[in-house]
């Protein structure tokens, strides 16, 4: 049985500003296991930042409960929380390094606040700079890194504090694709190896997609939808899934027929000729409206959204055909409404 290591209940957080109170966050509520990579998506604005800092109190909710390893944290002393604190690491969007220390020092600095002799600090700091394939930048400076290296030195002096969990407030968003892969590598290396439980906050599905085991949608404030990272491109449950996976979704504007269904396929089904051999079989065509296959934790993953013809005998047919090929065909006429209602956003 899973071990359930944070656990949110009914948050809310608002914040008082000239125009009054904003409410950042509402009845929001999920559980995460230990050791799982769980990520949070949404717009900006979505309150994905502040779900983040809440989650270590760097921000108290206004109510509502945050539960680390059993304990609440809205209910402990200062010095309590002080020491629950050390158990949770986190890096940012902008490394956060200090300038005029060079990179092993960086990584024991930490380690020398919590009482390790200075030769001892450094002895750990580089075991910790090897972990992130960076020892050979041992006694540079951050001005001399570039992005990628920067945030592997701020993984490095966090895993050095040995946390539990890791939260990760847009890491990667400043790094350009390629280096944002290495990093999404390192942190899924991180996760295996130490068994640390990794949070990820992100507006990228791409990063969700990359190493996320569950994943979480926020919009406004407010979860709409939790599950899986599978679940969630397989069957997006709500209109704010539904844009994030959906990134074609302008295409949907382009239905003409009244009969549209989206079919989502993994694994071998990915590379069977589906729709040749159903086009062959009822001698009728289909029209293809949007397609997208991704790599999600190693593993072929795709949608389609197909326009039947008219004729709801073949249409049927065809229905029954992807679902005997368990490619859990849906009719998507909302989809064309959820498309177009994005100027909030």
């Amino acid at each position: 049985m899973s071990e359930k290591i944070i656990e949110i209940r009914q948050l809310n957080k608002k914040f008082v500003s000239e125009k009054g109170e904003v409410a950042a966050l509402t009845d929001v509520s999920l559980e995460i296991e230990k050791k799982d990579i769980y990520g949070i998506i949404g717009l900006s604005g979505a309150g994905k930042s502040t779900l983040v800092r809440c989650m270590n109190l760097l921000e108290r909710p206004s109510s509502g409960e945050v539960i680390v390893n059993g304990k609440s944290l809205t209910e402990l002393s200062d010095r309590q929380l002080r020491t629950e604190r050390r158990k949770i690491g986190m890096i940012f969007q902008h490394f956060n390094l200090l300038m005029q220390r060079s990179v092993v020092d960086n990584v024991a600095f930490p380690l020398e606040i919590s009482g390790h002799r200075k030769k001892d600090a450094r002895k750990k700091a580089l075991e910790y700079l090897e972990a992130v394939g960076l020892t050979e930048k041992a006694n540079a400076y951050p001005a001399q890194l570039s992005g990628g290296q920067k945030q592997r030195v701020a993984i490095a002096r966090v895993l050095a504090s040995k946390p539990e969990i890791l939260l990760c407030d847009e890491a990667t968003s400043a790094l350009d694709p390629q280096t944002t892969k290495s990093i999404l590598s390192l942190l899924k290396e991180i996760n295996e190896k130490y068994g640390i439980t990794i949070v990820v906050i992100t507006h990228e599905m791409s990063v969700i997609q990359e190493i996320c085991d569950h994943v979480a949608v926020l919009e406004h404030g407010k979860l709409v939808e939790s599950g899986t990272t599978e679940q969630l491109f397989r069957s997006p449950k709500t209109a704010e899934a539904r844009r994030l996976v959906f990134s074609g979704s302008e295409h949907i504007l382009e239905m003409t027929s009244e009969r549209v269904v989206r079919i989502s396929f993994h694994g071998g089904s990915a590379y069977e000729p589906t729709l040749g051999n159903i086009v062959l079989e009822t001698k009728t065509p289909v029209n293809i409206l949007y397609a997208n296959t991704q790599t999600v934790n190693g593993e072929a993953e795709g949608e389609m959204l197909i326009q039947l013809p008219a004729d709801n005998d073949k249409a049927d047919r065809i229905v029954e055909y992807f679902r005997e090929k368990g490619l859990d065909p849906e009719e998507v006429k909302e989809y064309a409404e959820s498309a177009g209602n994005t100027d909030d956003n």
